[in-house]
């Protein structure tokens, strides 16, 4: 990368559509710029509306448990958001494939406009009917929103090479913000007024901030520019060496790791807010928890994004790890607001880390750049499975019924399963360190 492209800065206005070319038809990411910027704030939107909305999953499961879905038990009412989660990462190897064709605003369009319009569709649900609910939320709001959420991602890395890791943290924190906003929402006009209205003003919320990223967002791929290539598409050009990367020790202990923690880790996200009021907590107060937690994300993502370069992504991915399933084991002795709200805080810290950073990682072990998509996209997949029963495991454990739990199995499970998933991702670090000839500050 040249340094016209290293000098470049979002106050010298540069028009990504018109970012200059190096000698030979080398294509330069302009680094800023009016478009690159809204673009980002595009794609922070799009994490807020559609991840965002999932971290306040644990509304709905307090909910459907205890007033809409009495009929089903906690395990059931789990399924609608593991499903619901699963999808949008299970989906990551084709819906990146469709990105790097050309169809980001296809996608995105059809992806915004269905998902909006399952939003307003779960307001229909009638009280009980299970299947209403999982075909509107599961199913609709799983699928449509896979179509922007990923591609949010992709759309960034063509504006930003030497600030990628920056414009990527901002755009992250999205998803936390999201965490923090619509639990306030649900729960505020779910008791003032009622829980339709409520879906429908979050639906109203993430229908106009969808349409401004639509129009902001711009995706700009040197590939499709005659005569250009960058030296990143390149690398893409380059055949993948399916055999390397899947007898990668390295990489294999980083998925396995990640399948892991994935059965353990969103757990407070999906129950924390149920957990607080069948422990006598105040529902007023307990509805705060969720916001805590998510507003905790943000903060961890940005700190660890900022001190990544020093301490190591590998580092504090694996004790973040350790410090979430601490957490999780120490949930068995709190059980008061005062407690939870710590609690809530930390975990937030904690796990954000891991979201933030561990994709890092597993780009880390590609050989050349044109790995980058592919084994991103595996690990989507291969976490995917973890992701839909994870959660539903958890309510298998809580018993049979809606009105009596038993915690202790379900913290268990999820803290031994976090920690599993931690030193499978330490085994990783080792074996990268080794591999790449690294420090230990990695």
């Amino acid at each position: 990368m040249s340094s016209e492209v290293s000098e470049s800065t979002p106050e010298q206005g540069i028009d990504v559509e018109k970012a200059p070319s190096l000698p030979g038809g080398e294509f330069v990411l302009p680094e800023g710029g009016r478009e690159a910027w809204l673009t980002m704030a595009g794609a922070w939107m799009v994490q807020f509306c559609t991840f965002g909305y999932i971290n306040a999953f644990g509304v709905y499961q307090d909910y459907y448990t205890r007033e809409f879905l009495v009929n089903k038990t906690a395990a059931d009412v789990s399924w609608i958001g593991s499903f619901q989660l699963a999808v949008q990462y299970a989906m990551g190897v084709l819906v990146g494939r469709a990105v790097d064709a050309g169809y980001f605003h296809h996608m995105m369009v059809v992806g915004s406009t269905l998902y909006v319009l399952c939003i307003f569709l779960l307001s229909l649900a009638h009280a009980g009917q299970f299947y209403q609910v999982f075909l509107a939320q599961a199913v609709g709001m799983g699928i449509f929103p896979s179509l922007i959420f990923l591609p949010s991602f992709t759309i960034v890395s063509h504006h930003f090479k030497r600030r990628r890791a920056l414009a990527m943290g901002i755009v992250t924190s999205g998803a936390a913000c999201g965490g923090v906003v619509f639990p306030i929402l649900l729960n505020q006009l779910g008791q003032r007024a009622n829980f339709t209205i409520a879906i429908r003003a979050s639906g109203g919320l993430i229908g106009a901030l969808l349409l401004f990223a639509n129009l902001a967002m711009r995706t700009r791929l040197p590939s499709k520019v005659p005569g250009m290539k960058s030296t990143e598409q390149r690398h893409t050009d380059q055949p993948l060496d399916w055999k390397s990367m899947f007898t990668d020790i390295g990489y294999l202990s980083a998925l396995t790791g990640a399948f892991f923690t994935s059965l353990g880790l969103f757990f407070p996200f999906f129950y924390l807010q149920l957990y607080a009021v069948t422990n006598g907590v105040d529902k007023q107060l307990a509805f705060y928890l969720l916001t805590l937690l998510n507003g905790g994300s943000i903060i961890g993502r940005l700190v660890n994004n900022s001190i990544s370069p020093r301490v190591g992504s590998f580092n504090l991915v694996v004790s973040s790890l350790y410090a979430c399933a601490m957490l999780i084991f120490v949930m068995l002795k709190i059980k008061t607001f005062a407690g939870l709200a710590v609690f809530a805080v930390l975990y937030g810290f904690a796990s954000g880390a891991y979201a933030s950073l561990m994709p890092t990682n597993f780009v880390g072990f590609s050989n050349h750049p044109g790995e980058f998509g592919v084994r991103l996209g595996i690990a989507f997949t291969v976490v995917a499975p973890a992701m839909l029963v994870g959660n539903p495991i958890s309510g298998a454990l809580l018993g049979p019924t809606t009105t009596h739990f038993t915690w202790t199995p379900t913290i268990i499970y999820n803290a031994v399963m976090v920690a599993v998933g931690a030193t499978f991702v330490l085994i990783a670090r080792i074996l990268y360190i080794k591999r790449k000839g690294k420090g230990q500050w990695v």
